[in-house]
């Protein structure tokens, strides 16, 4: 399967979300822009933006302020000393330009995992993991998913990243890292830090029995891209934990984790149609819980 790929929720800052991020991580640009119209959204029209981030893939949306991202999915950025050259600086650089307008979750030092980290929320919300990777071992990419198992999902990192590996084929653990004794409130055999593959892409994950205040919401989903409807119809009874979530392709799992499922060829039909089938095709969308391909289709034709 194509790349599952990060899908972020804004107000109306998508276009520029995406171009700040273009402008601050390498091998990174903005690949389309779509402007839905006439939709059911305090904005009336939505942006929809696709854009890189250091080669990996992400969307983003302007469709008002009915959710607000937050750090319970943040993006790891592995700068490796194996791969850039002077990781140490790049790391530094990137840093500098993801704090000003944000806020510093975890301040850039030197920490026991790594010579070199901190964790940054930018001026759009969005958080990012900045490290100094080892080069030891297997290779990771710049770019890795991150899910906090926090509030009422603390303590099930493991549990919730086994369901995903069985849920995606071609998956697989890579390193688990647990709490030990006298690292209360976190308990001892939990999640300190986990990472696996989801059909080949790495994504990470880890447990916080601290008080957040957030959890998993719609301002950050993971859209799965399909070939078929069978694979749409795969994944939607594989995920969907949650009936009244279920909206126009979007879902819950039973961790609160949302996702989209969305065949390939929609995007080919909102990106390549004339006006007349842009404005069918999302007509007939927005009436859909589970996407129906053949009806999509339909109103294209």
């Amino acid at each position: 399967m194509k790349t599952i790929t990060p899908h972020l929720w804004f107000d109306t800052q998508a276009q520029e979300a995406a171009r700040f991020y273009a402008s601050v991580f390498p091998n990174s640009k903005v690949t389309n822009v779509l402007t839905l119209r006439e939709v059911p959204s305090p904005t009336g029209d939505c942006d929809v933006v696709s854009f890189e981030v250091w080669g990996q893939p992400f969307m983003a949306i302007s469709a008002g302020l009915l959710f607000r991202i937050n750090p319970s999915i943040s993006f790891i950025v592995n700068c490796d000393p194996s791969r850039e050259k002077d990781a140490r600086r790049l790391l530094d650089t990137l840093w500098a330009k993801l704090v000003e307008g944000g806020k510093a979750l975890m301040p850039l030092d030197r920490y026991p995992f790594s010579e070199r980290y901190g964790w940054v929320q930018d001026r759009y919300g969005a958080s990012w993991q900045l490290i100094l990777s080892d080069a030891k071992g297997e290779e990771r990419p710049p770019i890795v998913p991150c899910l906090l198992f926090t509030e009422a999902v603390a303590g099930r990192a493991e549990e919730a990243s086994d369901f995903y590996l069985s849920v995606f084929k071609g998956s697989r653990r890579g390193a688990i890292a647990s709490y030990g004794k006298g690292q209360e409130p976190d308990r001892e055999g939990k999640v300190m830090f986990t990472d696996f593959t989801l059909a080949g892409q790495w994504f990470a994950a880890t447990d916080s029995a601290r008080e957040h205040g957030y959890g998993f919401n719609e301002a950050v989903s993971l859209l799965i891209p399909c070939e078929s409807q069978q694979e749409i119809d795969y994944f939607w009874s594989k995920l969907s934990a949650d009936p009244k979530a279920e909206q126009c392709g979007w879902l819950k799992d039973k961790y609160g984790v949302s996702w989209q499922v969305a065949p390939v060829r929609l995007d080919e039909m909102l990106v390549r149609g004339t006006r007349k089938q842009v404005k069918a095709v999302t007509k007939a969308f927005l009436q859909m819980k589970k996407f129906d391909l053949e009806k999509l289709e339909e109103a294209f034709a």
